[in-house]
């Protein structure tokens, strides 16, 4: 069994507004820094074994301060990065919702791909078969993974069961926490979109001590 925390990265000067995508130079903002640093905070006592991280700065950023305070390296998966979106990478969201492209995204995302750039079909298969890869690597442990909205939230659609066209209905807000328990033969929603704290995570004694035994 695996737990998978699922991140999205803090804010951005950019988010919500631009479609930044596989852009370079994207950084946190002061906020998004705020954010990063009290994720160290949040994962109080949870016994976090490794932490992954879309190659994109504004994610490894996220990562940073949690990765310095539990001594462990970020490691990069290029599996995790923002969707590809092609023609449509640093456009504005308010002169992309006047495409007509923009309804099919609207209302059957599963028929998307970006002019010049993935399908969300692709994207959620790819996002899907790197968080498989990530559990097979750490099956008994607690695993934090940075990444991207609309990443995080077609990874959650995929472990809920759920139509790919009904992912929109998942909010994923900078610096919120997801958490999905992976196991052998189902996988189970713990936390969707959580910015509070995490105590109901944090091992009791006697589940440190089945641990340690």
């Amino acid at each position: 069994m695996t737990v998978l925390l699922l991140i999205r990265h803090g804010h951005t000067d950019t988010a919500g507004k631009r479609l930044t995508g596989w852009s370079k130079g994207v950084h946190l903002n002061d906020r998004g820094r705020g954010e990063a640093e009290t994720l160290v905070e949040r994962l109080e006592g949870i016994p976090v074994a490794a932490i992954y991280a879309s190659p994109l700065e504004r994610a490894r950023e996220t990562a940073a301060p949690l990765a310095r305070a539990r001594r462990l390296a970020v490691r990069t998966r290029r599996g995790l990065i923002e969707t590809g979106y092609g023609e449509w990478t640093g456009r504005s969201i308010a002169q992309l919702r006047r495409s007509k492209l923009w309804t099919t995204l609207m209302r059957s995302p599963s028929a998307m791909r970006f002019p010049g750039g993935e399908s969300l079909v692709d994207v959620q298969a790819r996002t899907v078969a790197e968080l498989d890869r990530i559990a097979r690597e750490h099956p008994h442990g607690v695993v934090a993974v940075v990444s991207h909205a609309d990443v995080v939230a077609l990874a959650l659609a995929h472990h809920a069961g759920m139509h790919l066209d009904h992912y929109q209905r998942l909010t994923v807000d900078p610096a919120s926490i997801s958490v999905v328990v992976v196991g052998d033969h189902a996988s189970r929603l713990v936390k969707v979109n959580d910015t509070g704290g995490l105590a109901s995570l944090v091992p009791s004694r006697r589940s440190k001590a089945k641990l340690r035994g």
